[in-house]
């Protein structure tokens, strides 16, 4: 029962694209990703996807309705069977909340990132 300090877990991740388990929360993991650019359209059938903006701007595009800017401070949260892509033109710092064992990619094609714990 620790305080956990985002900005320094943040300063461990050197590539983009790759989340870190913080902390665990009931049957989730809360995550810290930094990212540029854009992540494949993909959908999670089983879970929600939480995002909270740290630092940065990111936009939410959707396969049916129109793409939404989310900035630092501001939280989306995407249903589950939503189709969905996150990116960003400039570096975004992100905190995720996943159900345990949810692969972050889904259906799309890209290999899932292996979410180490920091």
């Amino acid at each position: 029962m620790n305080a956990i300090n985002l900005v320094e877990k943040l300063g461990v991740i050197s590539k983009h694209w790759d989340p870190h388990v913080v902390a665990d929360y009931n049957d989730s993991e809360v995550m810290v990703v930094k990212f540029q650019g854009e992540f494949p359209f993909h959908k999670h059938d089983r879970t929600d996807d939480f995002f909270l903006v740290l630092t940065g701007e990111m936009i939410m595009d959707y396969e049916d309705r129109t793409s939404e800017v989310v900035r630092a401070g501001e939280m989306v949260i995407v249903p589950k069977r939503v189709v969905h892509r996150p990116r960003a033109e400039r570096e975004v710092q992100v905190l995720l909340i996943e159900a345990k064992g949810e692969p972050n990619t889904c259906d799309s094609d890209r290999e899932p990132a292996s979410k180490p714990r920091i």
